[in-house]
């Protein structure tokens, strides 16, 4: 709806629209002296006395009555926009820049953390290993398994002579109580003689994991829950050993006595 609005500060009248008003909570600036002024308390009837319209250079911009040709009728080429018109500054490209800049180091920073951490994150959560491996073999890089001793458990063990081949016999089962797989551990076996040490060996996956079958073992890790049995000999010329401790390296070890 058209109304009219007068300038208190220079008496002159001109029309807007109801929605011009609604919208910028009735602020107006007079296009004829610059004043601001709130068009809503200066409204005016035009009753039965004409009154000498003067359209404003500021309203008659977004004044959706007029015709194109209307709207674009040149004004004081000096005359400002209305403070609600102006448009904020757009970010300079330096401004853009900087924050993509920022952004990538962001990016960067995390995929270094991520890449340090990636065993411990599968060790946590095993379901991203496959998601971490695909990444790796793009990047060049790999994702080892966990590496925690304190779950592996020797849930059964024995060792024996066999004078035949002068070699002492360990048979031992390993047991991975962890929820993902991880590395086999090293193995501490100590031979004792009356409770006094004779010889004690740390014993890498590689020395007590079937020889032909090692590598892959190595690659795949014991499994969550899994279990591997092994067997050690070792020889016994020159060794009088009548006990054995043997540990999962370097938690503690278990004396136990040789049959």
């Amino acid at each position: 709806m058209s109304l009219i609005t007068r300038c208190p500060g220079c008496g002159t009248a001109f029309r807007v629209q109801s929605e011009q008003l609604a919208a910028h909570s009735g602020a107006v600036r007079c296009g004829k002296c610059g004043d601001m002024f709130n068009g809503v308390a200066a409204l005016v009837e035009e009753g039965d006395e004409r009154l000498a319209l003067d359209p404003s250079p500021q309203l008659g911009l977004f004044d959706p009555s007029r015709r194109p040709a209307q709207a674009a009728a040149p004004g004081p080429a000096h005359a400002p926009l209305p403070d609600f018109l102006e448009e904020d500054e757009p970010p300079s490209r330096w401004r853009r820049g900087m924050w993509l800049l920022l952004a990538l180091i962001a990016l960067a920073a995390l995929c270094a953390q991520l890449y340090r951490a990636r065993t411990e994150a599968t060790a946590m959560l095993p379901a991203i290993r496959p998601a971490l491996e695909s990444a790796c073999r793009f990047a060049g890089c790999t994702v080892p398994l966990p590496r925690r001793p304190e779950l592996i458990r020797v849930v059964s063990d024995d060792m024996y002579d066999d004078p035949g081949r002068q070699v002492y016999v360990l048979h031992a089962l390993l047991r991975n109580l962890g929820p993902f797989p991880q590395q086999y551990p090293d193995i501490e076996l100590t031979l004792t003689d009356a409770g006094k040490p004779v010889t004690r060996r740390v014993l890498r996956p590689v020395e007590y994991l079937d020889a032909r079958a090692a590598p892959r073992l190595i690659a795949g890790g014991i499994e969550a829950g899994g279990e591997e049995p092994l067997r050690v000999y070792l020889d016994a010329r020159g060794l009088r050993a009548s006990g054995y401790e043997l540990c999962i390296f370097p938690n503690d070890c278990v004396k136990k006595s040789k049959k």
